[in-house]
């Protein structure tokens, strides 16, 4: 892993003479003081939660960001994507972690709490299916993926998706329901969000799945595809075959867009009022110009070049 480039976040566009602090949720501004050199010096504390997939990413920028701003306090945390919007929605966190967009209803809660925010892509992932190292099975279809996920399922042996595949019992693992992983696997693999069997080990945590699916001959799961590059000797990583042939999920097969139906981006949401502080914009700012060395560190897949664009350009959008 390289650490994160050191840049000092006090541009004038974003601590202006003009800037009014504004209060946000669950975090706190105090006013800018100038420093030795005459520049304002960035305080504050800004409450981030949500994805737990998106949480390792948030956590690298955290930890760059206050290296050169340490009256700012950067707190992250992980109750899940759906979890995070609901305290986002309810003013509670000033950015909120995601691994898929906002949902309509999510978005009109917090439009009906006055909650007004802008949407930033920060990553790409992949959605890996992981089963145990002793397992030889090394590709699995979408269908036979949603044959084992679907709803109301009864499949549990592997040689009942395929009856080449071994006779072993399964177990399986996955995320809770407030998971923006849960989601997003749930509407690509079975067709609708949310339908998922039930008879599953949810946990929010994904080194809860690693655990499961490790210690189980039979264990199967999915989660974020950085979770297997950090524990590459635990799991084995199977290959997906979306229509096209098996293809094994990495960095390449993500950005390529080969790796299919599961591959996505990775979103944070700041409400406006963040934005209009400046340990807030500062922040942001130095997320995105940081955004290929936060996804190294964090084994993340960086963002394509019109995403880092598209992202760029909102930043200097915000600080005009």
């Amino acid at each position: 892993m390289h650490s994160l480039t050191k840049r000092s976040r006090l541009a004038a566009a974003a601590v202006g003479c003009s800037l009014v602090l504004a209060a946000c949720g669950g975090g706190d501004s105090d006013t800018a003081t100038p420093g030795a050199s005459g520049a304002a010096k960035l305080s504050g504390t800004i409450q981030i939660d949500g994805s737990s997939t998106v949480a390792p990413l948030s956590e690298a920028a955290a930890e760059g960001f206050q290296e050169d701003n340490d009256d700012v306090k950067v707190v992250v945390g992980t109750s899940g994507t759906g979890g995070g919007f609901e305290k986002f929605c309810a003013g509670e966190t000033d950015i909120s972690d995601a691994s898929r967009p906002i949902k309509d209803e999510e978005a009109a809660t917090c439009k009906a709490a006055g909650i007004e925010f802008e949407e930033i892509t920060v990553a790409n992932d992949g959605l890996a299916v992981v089963v145990n190292k002793d397992n030889p099975i090394t590709c699995l279809t979408v269908e036979q993926l949603k044959k084992i996920w679907e709803p109301g399922s009864k499949v549990t042996n592997f040689n009942q998706v395929d009856p080449s595949f071994p006779d072993l019992e399964l177990k399986l693992f996955g995320p809770g329901t407030d998971s923006g992983t849960f989601d997003y696997f749930t509407d690509e693999i079975n067709g609708e969000e949310g339908a998922s069997r039930t008879d599953y080990q949810p946990s929010e945590d994904d080194n809860v799945i690693v655990q499961g699916v490790q210690g189980n001959k039979g264990g199967l799961g999915y989660f974020g595809l950085s979770y297997v590059e950090e524990n590459p000797d635990a799991l084995k990583a199977v290959a997906v075959d979306g229509g096209d042939g098996c293809v094994e999920p990495s960095t390449e097969t993500v950005l390529d867009g080969t790796y299919k139906p599961l591959g996505r981006p990775l979103f944070i949401y700041a409400t406006t009022k963040t934005v209009e502080r400046p340990e807030g914009l500062a922040f942001l700012e130095y997320y995105i110009e940081n955004s290929d060395e936060i996804a190294e560190q964090a084994l993340y897949v960086p963002l394509s070049d019109e995403q880092k664009k598209e992202a760029t350009a909102k930043i200097e959008a915000l600080k005009g």
